[in-house]
C-alpha cells in the first residue's frame, strides 16, 4: 500500500511542477524567470569550461547578470587560457558580453 501511496504522490508532484513552474514565470515583476534565465546561461557556460581541455583546470568564478552579461574572474596560467575561457563563454547561447577580469598567474 505505501508503494502505491508513494506513486501516486509522485505523479501528482509530477504533474503539478510545469504548472509551479509557469505561475513562478509569470511573476508579475519577472524577477523569477530572469533568475532563472541568468542561472541557466551560468550553467552552460560552466559546463563549456569544465569540458574543454584547456579550460577545466582553471580557477573560475562564472556570474551572470539579467542582460546576459558575464562575468569571469579568477587564475589562468597564460593569456591563451584566459583568451579561450572567454571565446568559450562568448558562443554560448544567451551570453550578450563577456567581462574577462582573469588574473594570469603564470606556472612556477
Amino acid at each position: 500500500m505505501n508503494i502505491k501511496s508513494l506513486s501516486a504522490c509522485m505523479l501528482v508532484s509530477a504533474l503539478l511542477f510545469p504548472v509551479v513552474g509557469y505561475s513562478a514565470e509569470t511573476d508579475s515583476d519577472g524577477a523569477m524567470m530572469t533568475y532563472v534565465k541568468d542561472s541557466a546561461i551560468t550553467a552552460k557556460v560552466k559546463a563549456k569550461l569544465a569540458s574543454d581541455s584547456t579550460t577545466s583546470a582553471m580557477k573560475i568564478t562564472v556570474e551572470t547578470d539579467n542582460s546576459g552579461t558575464v562575468w569571469l574572474a579568477g587564475t589562468a596560467k597564460s593569456k591563451e587560457e584566459s583568451d579561450k575561457a572567454s571565446a568559450i563563454t562568448k558562443a554560448t547561447d544567451g551570453v550578450k558580453s563577456v567581462k574577462n577580469q582573469i588574473k594570469i598567474v603564470p606556472a612556477e
